[in-house]
């Protein structure tokens, strides 16, 4: 699944032109890179977004192409930011 469409699927990020932009602005790292949005997103990935002052850090546990609000969170798992 595309990374634009995981953060969006997952609620990380509510609209998936938001997510698109924060990939291509390079606000987006997996497992340490900087990522597209159209990189493709595995299990056992660790993202991390900038969200301005604020960094996410969540690793992927499922990906589907569509999840109910309240089972979004069973996606990731939030992981302490690394140094």
């Amino acid at each position: 699944m595309r990374l634009d469409k995981f953060l969006k699927v997952s609620r990380l990020i509510k609209r998936r032109t938001v997510a698109n932009e924060a990939g291509d602005n390079a606000r987006v790292t997996v497992n340490g890179r900087p990522a597209k949005a159209s990189y493709d997103v595995k299990v056992g990935d660790r993202l991390q977004i900038q969200f301005g002052q604020k960094t996410v850090c969540v690793e992927v546990l499922q990906v589907s192409e569509t999840v109910r609000k309240d089972d979004a969170v069973g996606m990731y798992r939030e992981i302490p930011a690394e140094g």
